[in-house]
């Protein structure tokens, strides 16, 4: 099987979110908009991508003993990065996201691949799976996202969808945090039921 084929099953079959149960954080609380949840994703696929890549290519060079040390510091810094690039293009999302965007070091998902696929595997394959991992992430953001603006605000995008009418009755409920619980149990369901193959 192909690499291009193994990094594409991790898209949906290895989704990080529905799947592997990691980065649920700013699944939960930035997701309410598209906008919003495109914007953490990305964000959090550029980070995945060039810090693995950077720590894959002095992996040989890193002593044992500090590489966890070494692999936050890199990763560190490319959210400084990121988070001074917001600000300077995108201060309104960059606002919106507000403590996400830091909170990125942190992630799960950055850090499981460093230990579990990035020290031990090549700098294609390493770019290859951050990629993978990336637009599943994104994608499944983008999905989450999308649910609670329709319910919640009956947009998408920004743009209206239901007419003037659906202002008085939005769900609000799927515009905070349990919206987001649900949306995320709802694809899981839909994943269980309809791709994941028996074992």
């Amino acid at each position: 099987m192909s690499k291009w084929l193994i990094s594409a099953k991790r898209i949906i079959i290895e989704n990080p979110v529905i799947v592997m149960m990691i980065g649920l954080c700013p699944a939960l609380a930035v997701t309410n908009t598209v906008r919003s949840s495109l914007g953490i994703g990305i964000a959090t696929s550029f980070v995945l991508i060039l810090a693995n890549t950077i720590l894959s290519l002095t992996k040989k060079i890193m002593p044992d003993k500090i590489r966890i040390h070494i692999s936050i510091i890199i990763i560190a810094t490319v959210v400084t990065i990121v988070d001074y690039f917001m600000q300077a293009f995108y201060p309104d999302l960059r606002q919106t996201l507000g403590i996400f965007v830091p909170l990125i070091v942190v992630n799960c998902i950055i850090l499981s691949r460093v230990e579990a696929f990035t020290i031990r595997n090549s700098v294609v394959d390493v770019v290859l799976d951050g990629l993978a991992a990336g637009i599943g992430f994104t994608l499944m953001l983008a999905v989450i996202g999308a649910i609670r603006e329709i319910l919640g605000h009956g947009t998408f995008l920004g743009n209206p969808i239901f007419g003037g009418d659906f202002k008085r009755f939005p769900i609000t409920f799927m515009i905070l945090p349990p919206g987001a619980f649900l949306a995320v149990g709802i694809l899981m369901g839909l994943f269980n039921k309809y791709i994941k193959k028996p074992k």
